[in-house]
């Protein structure tokens, strides 16, 4: 018996005889005097056993049969293992049909020892404002980039590391997860292609939330005093008329760092459950399955209705893959050549353009790789050469475009003889 109900027959047994009166018996058990008369009529007929609880032994009507718990524990132990019980949950109902709440799925692991007790942090108390998100979708896009090993042991790079980065932007109005996309690293060129990716598919947002990584904002002494001193990412979104804001603090882009860390609870294990090895295969999965999985489960109501996208313009249209690329500058030398990294650049006669010395030119790196070439605003005809003295052209360039080489050229240097002895 349990104390409670040792309690009951104990109180009753004294009112029986005659210890104690009824008012007193039904406030010491926090029940009405009709309740204990009841108690009395029916202890008097059956004995202490009469006052057990009739389910007592019995199995409960929504206990899991055993043969259907045995089918839990085998997939959780095959495919669910480190799962969450309300993550584990969700997939045994939509990959398995067993319609299971997360608190049965959470006993069953336990008995299989999956679970293992949280660790409380220490962290020290900071006083903070909370801040409301914003009222209309895409008036405020949070952006960042998250390192992880996303596919686990099943890819590795050439430096022999599973890390990779996962670049996502979520709504800070709807918490809808917008985009996301696997790239090697958080640096200009991945970061200008998930943005060109981001605007064709949905507009262009009012501003965008990011962090002061060196991608997004310079900190120099020099750039903090002169506003015309620009990130290339800055430049682009200067161009598209998007405003940038930057966080003082990881917790002030709480809602981005809270998406990256359910992400690395859900994403890993359905990229794993999926069989994916590579990370083209799991941007497609990405953005076929997994995001509109993810706001089905996650995605709320703005408090106002519309959406403040802005549909980019026939210019912006026109030049988007020019401007969300990287810009640099060159002036042009009295051969019509330039030098960019490693290569050097012979710019051939462009019809409707007069080329001059002392031109600056705009090389401009598209996300691919691929570079133009740009005086004045138009592109310009030419092509690579590996030899700065022979000028001869190595590499053929197509439509004005030409891929940088995997290998830095050779440059060939004369063999120079002095008659003087003291020259070395």
């Amino acid at each position: 018996m349990s104390a409670k109900e040792l309690r009951i027959i104990h109180a009753i047994r004294d009112l029986i005889k005659n210890r104690t009166t009824a008012p007193v018996a039904a406030e010491q058990l926090g029940v009405t005097e009709r309740h204990v008369f009841r108690l009395k009529a029916k202890m008097k007929q059956g004995g202490a056993a009469s006052l057990v609880h009739k389910s007592r032994g019995k199995a409960g009507r929504h206990i899991v049969p055993d043969v259907e718990r045995c089918r839990i524990e085998k997939l959780v132990k095959e495919f669910f293992f480190d799962f969450t019980p309300t993550l584990a949950a969700e997939k045994l109902r939509e990959d398995h049909g067993i319609k299971r709440d997360r608190k049965t799925i959470s006993k069953i692991m336990q008995g299989m020892n999956l679970l293992a007790p949280r660790k409380k942090r220490s962290v020290p108390v900071v006083h903070r404002t909370w801040r409301e998100p914003k009222e209309s979708f895409g008036m405020l896009i949070q952006f960042d980039g998250s390192y992880e090993a996303w596919l686990e042991d099943r890819f590795t790079d050439p430096d022999g590391s599973h890390e990779l980065c996962l670049l996502a932007a979520i709504d800070d109005a709807t918490g809808t997860l917008l985009r996301a996309e696997i790239a090697a690293h958080e640096g200009v060129l991945p970061v200008m292609g998930f943005w060109r990716g981001y605007i064709e598919k949905c507009g262009l947002p009012e501003s965008i939330y990011l962090d002061k990584f060196s991608t997004y904002k310079m900190h120099m002494v020099l750039a903090a005093e002169n506003n015309d001193t620009k990130t290339q990412f800055a430049r682009a979104m200067g161009e598209l008329g998007v405003e940038l804001h930057f966080a003082n603090s990881p917790q002030a882009k709480g809602r981005v760092k809270r998406l990256f860390r359910t992400l690395q609870d859900r994403l890993i294990k359905d990229l794993r459950l999926a069989g994916i090895k590579t990370p083209k295969e799991a941007n497609a999965f990405i953005a076929k399955r997994f995001i509109a999985s993810f706001n089905r489960r996650f995605a709320r109501y703005a408090r106002k209705a519309g959406d403040r996208h802005r549909n980019p313009s026939a210019h912006e249209r026109k030049n988007l893959h020019d401007i969300l690329s990287r810009c640099d500058l060159r002036v042009l030398r009295n051969d019509f050549t330039i030098s960019y990294g490693t290569v050097f650049y012979q710019l051939h006669p462009t019809h409707g353009l007069a080329l001059r010395p002392k031109d600056i030119v705009e090389v401009r790196t598209s996300p691919e790789g691929a570079i133009k070439l740009k005086v004045r605003g138009k592109d310009v005809v030419f092509s690579a050469i590996t030899s700065r003295l022979t000028m001869e052209p190595q590499i053929p360039v197509k439509n004005g475009v030409v891929r940088m080489p995997t290998l830095a050229p050779v440059l060939i240097q004369p063999t120079l003889t002095f008659s003087n002895p003291r020259i070395p």
